[in-house]
């Protein structure tokens, strides 16, 4: 059962994946040898993993689309062939106005309608609606910082798969497995760090964390969606929200314990200032859902 250290341990490595086990025990008042413990516990048991994810412009992936589906019969095969999509990251069949709905991440708009055209050939598809994100202010699977230009080279991308896999590995490991000093790894991680490239963090399994109900939404506001959804980003209980073009101004995930806070949640962002029109759906089954670090990259030159 996880208590009030962990919970502060998990919200600390999803900052900083790779805060070394001195700040971590500072933060929360322990012994180094009693959080690496705690942290080794965490990782073992399944609760978090904790992996670098990448940037997605490093890979030229910067745009995001939740697509909503009309649907005639039976959903299941649809959902399967969502799952073969390589664009799409997110599918689930849903209970409200659309009986599935999926994200997709590709390289540019055109590379949107494309991808769109050939959703909606898929078996069973009726229609669908198309939400583009314009700017993410939050996603528990991932961070949400700024991309600075930076000249990659066959060994940064050979520390990022590492990373990828293991975002806590030692920088005498990564040396090893490079075939470089102890310093230039670390030198070369530090500067893939702070440019954005990738960043470390830990990813919760939301059922360790008595997260087991979850609730897409999406807002059309009153004024200004941005201003709205760095506002709303600050709300418990928001786990991925973005403001975008199309059915709505902002889509978001709501994540709670169980229903009765999961009402809270959705209550309270009905009631916040700006918003208009709330329109939410459930998610009755996931059938893919592709986190960071998930997915090796290979380099090419």
């Amino acid at each position: 059962m996880l208590d009030a250290v962990d919970a502060a341990l998990m919200r600390a490595l999803q900052g900083d994946g790779r805060a070394t086990f001195q700040a971590l025990a500072d933060g929360v008042g322990l012994s180094r040898t009693a959080v690496r413990a705690r942290v080794r516990q965490l990782v073992q048991s399944g609760a978090i993993r904790i992996v670098g994810v990448l940037h997605a412009g490093v890979v030229g992936m910067e745009v995001l689309g939740h697509v909503s589906f009309r649907v005639s019969g039976p959903v299941g095969a649809l959902l399967d062939a969502l799952g073969e999509r390589e664009a799409v990251t997110f599918a689930a069949q849903s209970a409200g106005r659309f009986p599935a709905v999926a994200q997709v991440r590709v390289a540019d708009d055109a590379a949107l309608a494309k991808e769109l055209a050939e959703l909606r050939s898929l078996p069973g598809v009726d229609g669908a609606e198309v939400f583009r994100a314009n700017a993410v202010f939050k996603d528990a699977h991932s961070s949400v910082r700024e991309l600075h230009d930076i000249e990659l080279d066959a060994l940064d991308w050979r520390l990022v798969r590492q990373l990828l896999r293991d975002g806590r590995a030692s920088y005498a490991d990564l040396a090893r497995q490079v075939g470089l000093s102890q310093a230039a790894a670390r030198s070369r991680v530090v500067r893939l760090l702070n440019s954005g490239v990738v960043h470390v963090t830990a990813l919760v399994e939301p059922s360790a964390v008595g997260a087991n109900e979850r609730l897409g939404f999406g807002v059309r506001c009153r004024g200004d969606a941005e201003a709205l959804g760095a506002s709303l980003a600050n709300m418990s209980g928001i786990s991925f929200l973005a403001s975008g073009f199309g059915r709505y101004d902002i889509i978001g995930v709501l994540t709670a314990p169980d229903r009765c806070q999961l009402v809270e949640a959705l209550e309270a962002v009905r009631s916040a200032p700006g918003v208009g029109y709330v329109e939410c759906w459930d998610h009755l089954s996931v059938r893919k859902e592709r986190r960071g670090g998930e997915r090796p990259v290979e380099w090419t030159a």
